[in-house]
Order: C-alpha cells, then sequence, then structure tokens
C-alpha cells in the first residue's frame, strides 16, 4: 500500500482556517489489502466534510444529529463490531481514522476537510498541522494561505522535525496582507538517511502570526451581510491581581504530580507582580490556609510562600468544596486591597471529592453562592480521574474556564502557559453594543474579563440596509472607565474581500456558525436543564445547516460493501 501524494491546503481568512487534507493511495500488491487515512486535527476544529473515492464511485460523509446517525448505525452493524472514528490523541489534537479495502492495482482517494477560528493566545495565532505520513510519499505538499487585512504583523513557522535538507523545501512568500507558505520536501529530502526508506516527517509543522492593530475600538470585517468584530486592545495598564491558589495535595497527587505541581507554582510565584495580592490554601480531608489574608508580592512574602510550597506532599483525602468555601470566604473578609483590582480562585486537583461533601451537584450550588458573582474561578484538573464536566461547570458558572493537565512530562509547563494566559487582565466588564433593530444573531457580547494577548471576537448577521454600523464597546480598566467608538462603512469593508482569489465564498457566515455554536455549546454547560435542551436544539440546528460534525452531530460514512462507520467528536468532557 503506498501514499503516492498526500496534501494539506489550508486558507487562512481573517483567522478562520479552512483546511483540506487530501491523500491518495495505490495498492501495488497483487491481492486487495487494508488502506489506511488516518490523520490528527486540532481539538478545536469542526470536520465539516470528508470523502472516499475509488472506482469511478465517491463515498461522502453525511452530516446527521448523533441519536439517528447512532440508531442507523446500530442497525446496520451487528454487536461488538463498531469503531468510533474521532479519538482525542494529546492535548491539542484528535485523531480522525478510516480504512477501506481495496483491490489489487486500485487506488483511493481520501478527502477531508475541517475548520476552525484560530484563537489568539498570548499575543499570536497558531495554526497547527500534525505531519504523520508513516511513510516516504512521492508528492508531498503543505500549502498555507493567510490573508488579513488588517495586515501581517510577524509570520513565522516552527516544526519538530525539520533538517537543514528539509529547510530547503520551505519557502515563504509575503506581502502587507498575504503570505503563502510551501513546504514541498522531495523524496530525497523526506529520507532519515540514504540508505533507509524511513521519513523523517513525524511530528508538527506550526505556523503563528499575529496582526497589525490600528484601530482602538478593534476592527469589523464584512462579508455578504455577516460582519466579524475582533477587538484586543493593546498597551493598557494592567489590573492588580488578588489570587488564591488552591492546591489538592490529597494522596493521588503522590510523586511526580506533586514535583510538576511544586515546579510551576515556584515558576508562578516569580511571576507575580509588585502590587499582586495572593495567598495558598492546600487541602487533603483537611483544609490549611497558609496565611489568615491575602498577602502583597512583595520579595520577603515571594520567598516565604516558596519556601511552603517545597515543603508539599501528598497524603490523604480530598475535600475539595471546603476548600473552595475557604479561598471565597478569604477574599470575602480581606482587607486593604487596590480599589480596582480583579479576584480570582486557582484550583488544581486530580481527583474526586473523597471527603466532606461529597456530592458534586451541591459542591457546585455551594461555591456558586459563595462566589456570587464577585470572583473568577479557574478549573484546572490533573489527569484523567478527574471529573472534567464537573470542573468545567464549576468554572464556566463562576466567570471562569477549566483546562485539562495532562501527565506528561510538560505538565509544569502546561500548568505555568495557563497562569500566563490569566497573568495579565487589563479589562473588566466589556460590552461590545451594535444597533439593536439592524443586527440579528449576535454571538456573545458581555466579557467579564479581558487578558493582554488574547482577542475578543463578536459576529453577527447585519439585517436591513445599513451603509454604516456603528460599534461602542464599553469597559473598565485599571485607571478610568472607557467608551470607544468606531464605524464601520458596509459597502467599503465588503469590497476588500471581493478581489481575493483564494477566499472560500461565505467564510464569515461559517465563522459566525462556528463561534456560535462553540458559545451555545459552552453556555449549555452552566444551564438549567430546560435551556440546557434550548441551546443544544440550536446548536444542532446550525451544526446541521453549516454541516459541523460537533458534539451533537456525527458523520456517517458508508463504504463499498454498504458498510457504515460513524465520526463523532469526543469532547474533553468525554
Amino acid at each position: 500500500i503506498e501514499i503516492y501524494s498526500l496534501h494539506v491546503d489550508c486558507k487562512v481568512t481573517s483567522r478562520f482556517a479552512h483546511t483540506v487534507i487530501t491523500s491518495r493511495i495505490v495498492n501495488r500488491a497483487n491481492e486487495s489489502r487494508e488502506a489506511i487515512f488516518e490523520v490528527e486535527i486540532p481539538k478545536t476544529a469542526f470536520i465539516t466534510n470528508f470523502s472516499m473515492s475509488m472506482d469511478g464511485e465517491v463515498y461522502p460523509g453525511i452530516i446527521k444529529e448523533k441519536t439517528a446517525a447512532q440508531n442507523e448505525y446500530d442497525t446496520a452493524v451487528s454487536q461488538g463490531q463498531s469503531a468510533g472514528l474521532v479519538k482525542i490523541t494529546d492535548r491539542k489534537l484528535e485523531q480522525f481514522h478510516m480504512s477501506v479495502s481495496i483491490a489489487a492495482a486500485s487506488k483511493v482517494t481520501f478527502e477531508l476537510t475541517y475548520e476552525e477560528l484560530l484563537k489568539r493566545h498570548l499575543g499570536k495565532y497558531e495554526l497547527l498541522i500534525k505531519v504523520q505520513p508513516k511513510q516516504l510519499v512521492k508528492h508531498f505538499q503543505i500549502d498555507v494561505h493567510i490573508f488579513e487585512p488588517q495586515g501581517i504583523h510577524f509570520l513565522e513557522t516552527d516544526s519538530t522535525f525539520m533538517t537543514n535538507e528539509l529547510t530547503e523545501a520551505l519557502t515563504k512568500v509575503q506581502n502587507e496582507t498575504k503570505a503563502h507558505i510551501l513546504f514541498k520536501p522531495t523524496l530525497d529530502q523526506q529520507k532519515k538517511n540514504s540508505e533507509l526508506d524511513e521519513t523523517l516527517l513525524n511530528g508538527d509543522f506550526v505556523v503563528r502570526y499575529d496582526v497589525k492593530r490600528e484601530a482602538t475600538a478593534g476592527d469589523i470585517q464584512i462579508v455578504n451581510g455577516y460582519f466579524v468584530h475582533y477587538f484586543a486592545p493593546q498597551e493598557m495598564p494592567v489590573f492588580p491581581k488578588n489570587v488564591i491558589f488552591v492546591i489538592d495535595r490529597s494522596g493521588s497527587m503522590t510523586g511526580r504530580k506533586i514535583e510538576q505541581t511544586r515546579d510551576a507554582l515556584l515558576k508562578i510565584l516569580q511571576d507575580l507582580r509588585p502590587e499582586d495580592h495572593f495567598s495558598f490554601i492546600t487541602f487533603n480531608n483537611k483544609v490549611v490556609e497558609w496565611k489568615s489574608s491575602l498577602l502583597p508580592a512583595t520579595e520577603e512574602n515571594v520567598a516565604s510562600a516558596a519556601a511552603l510550597v517545597q515543603t508539599l506532599t501528598a497524603r490523604g483525602g480530598t475535600d475539595l468544596g471546603a476548600a473552595l468555601l475557604a479561598a471565597a470566604a478569604a477574599l470575602d473578609k480581606a482587607r486593604g486591597l487596590p480599589q480596582r483590582s480583579v479576584a480570582m480562585i486557582i484550583l488544581l486537583t486530580d481527583g474526586q471529592p473523597t471527603s466532606g461533601e461529597r456530592n458534586v451537584e451541591v459542591i457546585q450550588e455551594n461555591v456558586q453562592k459563595a462566589i456570587n458573582g464577585k470572583y473568577a474561578l479557574f478549573c484546572l484538573g490533573f489527569g484523567f480521574d478527574v471529573s472534567y464536566k464537573f470542573l468545567e461547570k464549576m468554572a464556566l458558572s463562576n466567570g471562569g474556564i477549566a483546562r485539562r493537565i495532562y501527565e506528561n512530562a510538560d505538565a509544569a509547563l502546561q500548568l505555568q502557559g495557563f497562569y500566563q494566559e490569566v497573568a495579565t487582565p487589563i479589562l473588566m466588564q466589556i460590552e461590545m453594543q451594535y444597533p439593536e433593530n439592524s443586527i440579528e444573531g449576535l454571538t456573545k457580547n458581555n466579557f467579564k474579563l479581558f487578558f493582554e494577548g488574547s482577542e475578543i471576537t463578536v459576529s453577527g448577521k447585519i439585517s436591513n440596509e445599513l451603509d454604516l454600523l456603528p460599534v461602542e464597546i464599553k469597559a473598565q480598566s485599571h485607571t478610568s472607565n472607557l467608551t470607544l467608538k468606531e464605524e464601520a462603512n458596509v459597502k467599503e469593508k465588503e469590497q476588500v474581500f471581493q478581489n481575493q482569489r483564494y477566499i472560500f465564498g461565505n467564510f464569515i457566515e461559517r465563522l459566525w456558525a462556528y463561534l456560535n455554536i462553540q458559545q451555545l455549546l459552552e453556555e449549555a454547560i452552566s444551564a438549567q436543564e430546560e435551556d440546557q435542551k434550548a441551546l443544544e436544539a440550536q446548536a444542532l440546528d446550525l451544526s446541521l445547516r453549516y454541516s459541523f460534525v460537533t458534539p451533537l452531530t456525527s458523520m456517517v460514512v458508508t463504504k463499498p460493501q454498504q458498510q457504515e462507520e460513524l465520526a463523532n467528536k469526543p469532547t474533553e468532557a468525554g
């Protein structure tokens, strides 16, 4: 079985990435063989299309509602034969796997399309392409086209498998608003050495970039009556933080986990700013507060906290609820904190509550009552014994986010990386306002916090013939209350994309649908049951209308001989 052509074609238009992977395979044996198409794609992406072509026939993937697809699948497949096509493989990726039997001397072409909105993290967008052909490929090519009307501020490529020879196969052409990256290694360049037919191509191919930002009220782009508004203010004063670290030191954290936690916390302590206030709560079946109040992050206090962190050991049960309530109480009674500041609780745990209150619903309720919208709660789940669903619901109900920390060698770096993302809050209570009677289907437009290096994205549909789209942003900064205004000339904005060759038509409409689905699913996690059903129904409707494989839909692929396979979108919560 030989992959004779593998092409990754990616078009990024205003942060929205549309990627098509095409693999052409030939069976050189004189009997039928299994051809395998296995690719890893970013977790944040939604598959939108898949097809197999062989012997002049095309076998497309059809996207349906999950339960309907499952029922159909169960009927078609006798028990014990079903296999999901998509599974999570690591922190950033999930794997799509398809195999089909092809006759001697026959060919098959697999084509997979997925889309995602690139999110800005720590001042850059990252496009990740996983390269793993597992054999030498005669025609191998990665094409990345980027078009950013705001202008490209910087662009870099990075790869885990580059050699000097392979670098020669990489070209980068760039002007003010466009870039084309081409990676096209010959067979010789792909080889580990000239004697062996082993490939060097195994790992990540990454493109990172950022855009230029002129306007203070962000940038608006419009195509076919849909708009997207990007807002990422720069050079703003940073809010002082009042942060309580709530650290699990129960028995299950023993060994590597507690060591990595210590390493990460020591680094994080160094990153605190002098105007921040902080404290620690550690818990097993007992909850221990490091100090009776939050302390300013002076050198002396940081050193004293570092000494405590060095002594962290793990044993005992997990009274997670009591620890979080203690953190909320400590922030409630804290005195002498800066007037305009951001309060947050960062929880790190690796397991289920095993002592004190064990019912996760009761814990959620108690914590939400105690926090009462005053503080942001960030939940980091270490490994796979945590109930990620519980942590995610708790974080989203309290203005924060949840993240899974994978038990790899780089766990300490994952923890630090997360802290860096939330370390510099520069705006709070952000309201993005648009003319009510002219905009439909507006995505989320109120945000509790904005961290430096990230970006706020709002999208919607312009419902009537507007010439000018006025926007107003209200927010609180560390020093003042801001009101920023901007007007977008609809016709001029539409023109920007008119003459661009490689743009996929209604991309802002698809971006709007993608963002909407992501937000509806996130909202559903922390909603009451009736609301949850309504939110999921909306997300399902959009998933089907724009054909996205989301956690609510499945793609049914019918192979030759009428055999059916199912592709579902896995979620972190499983």
